[in-house]
């Protein structure tokens, strides 16, 4: 099995680099992981201690930033290396305070984990949550270097649970200790005998705790409020932007603002939303000079600044789950108290399961179903109310994941 992981990875490493003249964002990545020794050999020296820290992407690296940024203070002396595999992570974060140096992962061939390991030789290790790889973690073990797994969060179907999973299964044993999200993947775990698990929960509820103590304060959002019931949707797709233009277009409502934050913040798509808007609106970067006031709508065509504006929210939705795309962080607006509404493709995110339970969060799948629960959750304020408190609550009774990780590494 490993023979055949090996080839299938030098084929992948072909493909991306053969499709990368084509698409910007893998053209990035090819980029970035050509020059990850070189930079490591500029960085690093032999003597200096370091932290290895690994994110898939940028969801991933927010989940892991409580942890990161406690190690980041006690191990003052440390380098850190932070490596993304995703673009998307790499270039929002590759200027993260947390730590000395910030690469993209080379591609998991045996020679590439030995340079790496080589030049970074870590005295500690964390992955986030999954973006398992072989080679990397088998050298890892063959060192006998510290490393350890956290928020995981495992399903039956993957193949580390199958019979030709046995490479990435026993990619797993490189840990010296998995800390899971719940229950059910820890079950998994000593299902292939991997028994130094413990159920910690997910570290994200730690993280967006945070969010409360920072100033959270943006003036022309409160301006453009002005005081009035305010929706926010955050990381739309245009199949959730549909439902909204087509909500806003029929319900002139002046005590309701809007905040739409696409996740896709180029031109074209930024210029079709706000052309299909029959109400006045106002673009983040147009926004100087602007009434604010006087428009119903404001669209965010930029990025850094939505966990911010859900403070403002009295009512969200989070984009992702209405298509095909993976569902948004329902976590930064619930840890304001506020109710959520998502699509109803969430069956590979737990947390949105458990805040329907919760009765904080509304699936929908049609734009019948969008402006019951949103009409519902506008003109009856103690069930608004209720709802988001419910989420509020979720969020406290789910924190402190972080203690116990840092409890087990002795910090």
């Amino acid at each position: 099995m490993a023979f055949i992981y090996n080839i299938l990875i030098k084929l992948a490493d072909g493909a991306l680099r053969a499709i990368s003249p084509f698409n910007s964002k893998i053209k990035s990545g090819v980029i970035g992981r050509q020059n990850t020794f070189q930079t490591l050999k500029t960085t690093l020296q032999k003597t200096d201690k370091t932290l290895w820290f690994h994110c898939a992407s940028l969801g991933e690296y927010e989940q892991g930033l409580p942890v990161f940024t406690k190690l980041r203070t006690h191990y003052h002396k440390h380098k850190i290396v932070l490596s993304f595999f995703s673009p998307s992570g790499y270039e929002i974060r590759k200027n993260s305070p947390i730590a000395d140096v910030v690469i993209y992962l080379p591609i998991d061939t045996k020679k590439n984990a030995k340079t790496f390991l080589d030049l970074v030789n870590p005295e500690l290790t964390i992955f986030v949550k999954y973006d398992i790889w072989p080679n990397f973690l088998n050298e890892v073990k063959k060192r006998k270097l510290r490393a350890i797994l956290i928020s995981a969060a495992f399903r039956k179907n993957q193949s580390y649970f199958k019979f030709y999973g046995r490479n990435l299964r026993n990619a797993l044993f490189a840990f010296e200790h998995i800390f899971t999200q719940n229950e059910s993947s820890k079950t998994l775990l000593e299902s292939i005998q991997y028994n130094s698990v413990s159920v910690s929960g997910d570290t994200r509820f730690d993280r967006v705790t945070s969010q409360l103590e920072l100033d959270n304060n943006l003036d022309f959002i409160e301006t453009f409020k002005d005081y009035k019931l305010c929706v926010v949707a955050g990381s739309t797709w245009p199949e959730g932007e549909k439902l909204l233009t087509n909500y806003i277009n029929s319900r002139p409502l002046d005590y309701v603002k809007f905040i739409i934050a696409p996740h896709n913040i180029k031109a074209p798509q930024i210029n079709q939303l706000q052309q299909n808007l029959k109400v006045n609106s106002v673009l983040f970067s147009e926004k100087e000079n602007k009434n604010l006031k006087a428009a119903q709508v404001f669209i965010v065509n930029t990025i850094g600044i939505l966990t911010k504006i859900y403070s403002y929210a009295d009512i969200a939705y989070v984009g992702g789950a209405l298509g095909t795309t993976g569902l948004h962080n329902t976590l930064e607006p619930a840890v304001f108290g506020i109710p959520i509404i998502i699509g109803n493709n969430h069956e590979k995110f737990p947390e949105a399961q458990a805040m329907i339970n919760a009765k904080g969060l509304f699936s929908i799948e049609k734009q019948q179903e969008f402006n019951t629960i949103l009409d519902k959750l506008i003109e009856d304020s103690d069930f608004r109310e209720q709802s988001g408190q419910n989420n509020s609550s979720f969020i406290k009774k789910n924190k402190g994941a972080v203690i116990q990780i840092l409890d087990y590494l002795r910090i």
